[in-house]
Formats: structure tokens, sequence, C-alpha cells
């Protein structure tokens, strides 16, 4: 059996076989809607995820900002010390 012959007769076959398939009447309605409700799923899922990742930052964020020291900083520590403020210059200068 040559190359040339098998390929005819699978066609062949596969031909006869896709003609005796017969699609459902409401198969396009029914695999859309299936599709529809995995896209909402996945959304909702990503919407949920998106908000426990916001809601986990802010608490993280939160729980830092409480157990930060009270006190001056290294920077400033010392009371008497200010922060120079920039001169003020006259008007026409």
């Amino acid at each position: 059996m040559s190359t040339p012959d098998t390929e005819r007769r699978l066609r062949e076959a596969f031909d006869a076989l896709a003609r005796e398939v017969r699609p459902a009447p409401d198969a396009y309605r029914t695999v859309r809607g299936e599709w529809l409700r995995r896209e909402r799923r996945r959304r909702l899922v990503l919407a949920v995820l998106i908000a426990v990742v916001f809601t986990l930052a802010t608490l993280a964020g939160l729980w830092v900002l409480n157990n930060a020291p009270s006190g001056p900083g290294a920077i400033y520590d010392d009371p008497r010390r200010s922060v120079p403020s920039a001169p003020v210059l006259a008007p026409g200068s």
C-alpha cells in the first residue's frame, strides 16, 4: 500500500465520519453559556484576590506604623536643635 493510497483512504474515511456528525441544536448557546460562566468566575476570583492583597498590604502598613517608635528619630535626637528654615528674601532683592 503506497502513501498516496493511504492518505486517500484516510481522507475518505474521515469525510464519511464527518458527514454523519450532527451538532446539537443548542450546542453554541450551551458552550457560550459555559464560557461566560468561566469568565465571570475568573473575574470574581481576580477581584477577590486584589481585595485580599490590598487589605493585607494595608494591615501590614498599619501594623508597621503602629510598631514604630514614638520618640524622636535618630537624625534629630536633640530637642534644642530645630530644622533650619530657608531664608526669607525681601521683595526686590
